[in-house]
């Protein structure tokens, strides 16, 4: 009879606790920090200016709003999906950003060569 007692609350203990992270789970705010200095960074570095960039940093502020959406309708997994999309679209944002101006440093030092060649003959 002890056995079955143990056993019992040892369950009851359990179902509180899975009770307890369940609704801590429910609970957890969305976190967004991740995309939006993502998102920020890449606007710093002027994707808005570089086609390819900007349309990728278009997706990660979309993506970013999705994710505030389905959150509010407590779609937590969709929204942590769209979270990392968000992600995603604004490092790509970031990587063509950098891509475009190491390709503008590149021509403008090809240029220079260029120009000193022609100076010195």
């Amino acid at each position: 009879m002890k056995h079955r007692s143990k056993v019992g609350i040892t369950i009851f203990i359990m179902a509180i606790v899975v009770a307890a992270i369940a609704a801590g789970c429910a609970s957890t705010p969305l976190r967004t920090e991740a995309s939006t200095s993502g998102i920020r960074a890449a606007e710093e570095l002027g994707a808005a200016d570089v086609p390819q960039a900007s349309l990728h940093l278009n997706l990660a502020r979309e993506s970013l709003e999705k994710a505030r959406v389905l959150a509010a309708q407590d779609k937590k997994e969709q929204a942590a999906s769209m979270l990392l999309r968000a992600e995603a679209d604004a490092e790509l944002a970031i990587a063509l950003s950098h891509e475009d101006s190491e390709r503008s440093e590149a021509l403008a030092a090809v240029a220079r060569v260029r120009k000193l060649q022609q100076d010195s003959r």
